[in-house]
């Protein structure tokens, strides 16, 4: 109909019309021996997938950081792990993979909800990362933000009793654990998914499929 259309209005004002994807088209056809159908946007389908991932990224948003603990249950994923130990980014990006992923830091003086402890359903991950790297993370994102680097933040002997402290929690729990120090934001969320699927494969295996698909 589009082409139709703008062919009737080049014919209209003496314009010529040049079909330039036809010979493309025409190449795919006889290569892969189907016949074109001319339906536009099919690749922007909004189907169940498409509101899905929609879902699970509104979700994610919604559960960073501690936030909205109340409803954990709810979530596929669960990461934890200490400040700057990249959750927030690997959320969003597992949440564009239709994950709903809530995250929680874990912070020494203040320990995490004990709703934590007592998930079912989400599979709570442990984030860790060498304290040297994680210093030196953490130094770079004070100066962006023009603070100064003279704080316990960046402390290595409190950085790395942080690390201990979450490591120590990952262990007494029985949380599997992803080193983080060397891994892009794509490596994590691969190992993450990774993970997941073991899990499910093994929960099914055990209770006839009980974790969601």
């Amino acid at each position: 109909k589009t082409r139709a259309a703008l062919e009737e209005q080049c014919t209209a004002r003496g314009m010529p019309a040049v079909p330039v994807l036809d010979v493309v088209t025409d190449a795919l056809e006889a290569l892969l021996g189907q016949e074109a159908h001319g339906r536009p946007g099919r690749q922007h389908k909004l189907d169940e997938a498409y509101f899905a991932r929609v879902h699970a990224i509104q979700y994610t948003i919604a559960h960073d950081d501690g936030v909205a603990w109340e409803d954990w249950e709810e979530a596929d994923i669960v990461l934890a792990g200490v400040s700057r130990s990249s959750k927030t980014p690997t959320s969003i990006y597992l949440a564009n993979r239709g994950y709903k992923v809530a995250n929680t830091p874990i912070v020494v003086e203040s320990p995490p909800p004990l709703a934590l402890f007592g998930l079912r359903r989400p599979m709570v991950v442990g984030l860790t990362t060498a304290p040297d790297r994680l210093v030196q993370v953490r130094r770079n994102r004070l100066i962006s933000l023009s603070q100064s680097p003279d704080t316990d933040y960046v402390d290595n002997d409190r950085v790395a009793e942080e690390v201990k402290y979450a490591r120590r929690m990952f262990a007494d729990n029985g949380w599997p654990v992803i080193d983080v120090t060397r891994r892009s934001i794509e490596e994590t969320a691969a190992a993450v998914i990774n993970l997941y699927n073991e899990r499910r494969a093994q929960s099914g295996a055990e209770s006839d499929g009980a974790l969601p698909e």
